[in-house]
């Protein structure tokens, strides 16, 4: 698996290569975060968003596909004591209904075969009246060329299905019914825009 391979020098890449970007992206999603929250991260990698997350929130569940990104995301928050770690499929989430108060996807919506089903799982984990926070990486620029990011990545074995400007990705929530999607960029040599949504009650629509 790519992202197995890639765990032991993902970090660099968080840190250096795209610390910009990723020190916004902290911060935005941070200011979403209460003190009495049940927040389910799905995609946690290294653990970049968990550790701030996790100085936030009441109680965090931190999964990852990949055995290796959640054996080092352990490794780098091991000074909170408020995070469970799991093995775990997005789109086959073995979590109970509207279990949580903040679902919070990072930078997975742009590699997944069924991004919707895996966006099913999400809204479906989630309280009425909670929040979705999906931030995804920025791959195309607002003249629709793939950066060179994406391109390398790749080639490197990523197998990018998708890749977004933040007019695109805002297309993308709104046609799978989400009636008013908050977009905040985190600008940085790879920009990462994070979608917010708030799941309504049963019989309403999502905005």
């Amino acid at each position: 698996m790519f992202w197995d391979r890639v765990a032991g020098v993902y970090d660099l890449f968080v840190h250096v290569v795209n610390r910009k970007a990723h020190r916004q992206l902290r911060c935005i999603v941070a200011e979403l975060i209460g003190a009495g929250d049940r927040v389910l991260e799905c995609a946690c990698g290294t653990g970049m968003l968990t550790e701030v997350i996790a100085g936030k929130c009441k109680a965090l569940t931190a999964t990852d596909f990949a055995p290796k990104m959640l054996k080092r995301a352990e490794k780098n928050c091991a000074a909170c004591g408020n995070i469970t770690f799991r093995q775990a499929d997005i789109t086959a989430l073995d979590e109970p209904d509207k279990a949580f108060d903040k679902v919070v996807a990072g930078n997975v919506i742009h590699l997944l075969n069924e991004p919707l089903k895996a966006l099913g799982e999400l809204n479906r984990v989630c309280r009425d009246g909670g929040q979705l926070i999906i931030p995804t990486y920025m791959n195309r620029g607002q003249t629709g060329k793939t950066s060179s990011f994406a391109s390398a990545v790749g080639r490197a074995g990523a197998d990018f299905k998708r890749q977004f400007t933040v007019d695109s990705y805002r297309q993308f929530f709104l046609d799978a019914g989400y009636s008013d999607v908050r977009i905040t960029v985190a600008d940085g040599r790879i920009p990462c825009a994070v979608a917010v949504m708030t799941k309504k009650c049963d019989g309403e629509k999502e905005s």
